[in-house]
């Protein structure tokens, strides 16, 4: 059984080309015209898919074919193409970067690509690295692409001059300070931090010039089936921090939780008085360091932590939800503050990346995949219970730590790897 549905893969040379913007415009401008858009994001990011989510009106969902798998991904795109009108799937980094790459997505699924590049300082060399992106895998087809920042009218002509027929130039977005997405060190800022957000996509999808307002060419996508996950979290409460500083939540984690049986709580350890009534915690990543004194003086959410662990119920704390749990934290301007004290030990912002990869992890409860991406040093003379593997060689391990029912760990987990496992990390005691 298959479905057809139009669908394309955003993609460019390198990071900074406009992806994420350029993705967003097509999204907000498809949705304008009362089409249904389902966006999907490459790789592990969690900046993006917030951005994307804003511009479709949709849950952003990742494709990661070492993550989730090919059946996984397979699965999320046959549903998606059973009830959007237009797919559209922005890469990670270059398109050919990275293993798995947005190449590898595209020729999996045969996306047809949709090459953005960043034309702003180039002219006719715009041709050169398109062909080059082209023609480097026969399995990868690019069918178009859009010139990013063009400065004039003239300028896009000469972009397009030594273009073959067979890679036309299909659109082009002008060089506009109004429609560019602020960054920081992990990336774009998010989504909630950025007050004109919907202002600036509706201003890129109508600056936007499309030679065609069609849509592009139907895909077909095959159904897969996928196993049920068994209801091992019936009933169980789980809170769930969400604010500014713990941002970093895959959808897919959230459903996995959903379709284990579970109820969810959300709540802010910025600016609730307490955490809710639960059976079990979990604290994301995010940018606990950007609110050091909000979260340090906020001492009856401290307390309230403090007293679930006591009680033996399970935490999960991933990066930035880990150093939360330290006893200090300190941003990379030296600034620094007492956070909950669960885990012995510090940590340091620092202005370099600290360590990024796809990591997986064998623990008690059974193997997850994830990843990890900071720039945080941390100090603990806390034995780990295990190191993670990354999926390239020479990967620098990630420990994971074990206190009671308190599980924490510089990897963000992505839960449907492993539903079972999930289940048990979050299960009260009998």
């Amino acid at each position: 059984m298959s479905v057809r549905c139009p669908a394309l893969m955003i993609a460019a040379p390198a990071s900074g080309q406009g992806k994420t913007t350029i993705t967003a415009a097509l999204a907000a401008y498809h949705r304008k015209r009362g089409r249904k858009v389902q966006v999907f994001k490459c790789g592990p990011d969690f900046l993006d898919p917030m951005i994307l989510e804003t511009a479709s009106g949709q849950p952003v969902y990742q494709l990661d074919l070492w993550m989730g798998g090919e059946q996984h991904c397979r699965a999320r795109l046959y549903q998606a193409a059973q009830q959007a009108d237009l797919i559209l799937v922005e890469g990670v980094m270059g398109l050919f970067d990275g293993h798995p790459s947005g190449a590898d997505v595209a020729a999996t699924f045969n996306l047809p690509v949709l090459a953005v590049l960043d034309a702003s300082g180039m002219a006719q060399t715009f041709a050169a690295l398109a062909l080059g992106m082209a023609k480097l895998r026969d399995d990868v087809r690019v069918t178009g692409l859009f010139a990013n920042r063009v400065g004039s009218a003239r300028h896009r002509e000469m972009l397009g001059e030594y273009l073959p027929p067979e890679l036309p130039l299909v659109g082009w977005m002008p060089r506009d300070a109004n429609v560019a997405l602020p960054e920081r060190h992990l990336g774009l800022l998010q989504a909630e931090e950025i007050a004109d957000l919907k202002a600036r996509i509706d201003s890129a999808a109508d600056a936007l010039q499309l030679l065609s307002d069609d849509l592009p060419a139907a895909v077909e996508f095959v159904a897969q089936s996928v196993p049920e996950i068994p209801k091992l979290l019936s009933g169980v409460k789980i809170a769930v921090a969400r604010d500014t500083a713990f941002a970093f939540l895959y959808q897919a984690n959230l459903d996995t939780l959903v379709a284990l049986g579970a109820q969810l709580k959300f709540f802010s350890p910025l600016n609730d008085a307490a955490m809710p009534e639960a059976d079990a915690l979990y604290l994301p990543g995010g940018y606990p360091e950007l609110h050091l004194a909000q979260l340090s003086a906020n001492q009856t959410m401290q307390h309230s932590i403090r007293a679930h662990h006591e009680q033996g119920k399970p935490i999960l704390a991933e990066c930035g939800g880990m150093l939360y749990l330290l006893e200090r934290l300190t941003d990379s301007a030296g600034n620094s503050a007492t956070m909950l004290g669960l885990l012995p030990g510090q940590a340091t912002m620092q202005k370099r990346l600290s360590n990024l990869g796809l990591y997986s992890i064998e623990l008690p409860e059974g193997a997850l995949r994830g990843h990890s991406f900071h720039y945080s040093n941390m100090e603990t003379a806390v034995v780990p219970l295990a190191q993670s593997t990354g999926n390239r060689p020479g990967s620098k391990h990630e420990p994971a730590y074990r206190l009671g029912r308190l599980h924490a760990s510089y990897v963000h987990h992505y839960f449907p790897s492993n539903p079972e496992a999930v289940a048990r990390l979050f299960m009260p005691q009998k």
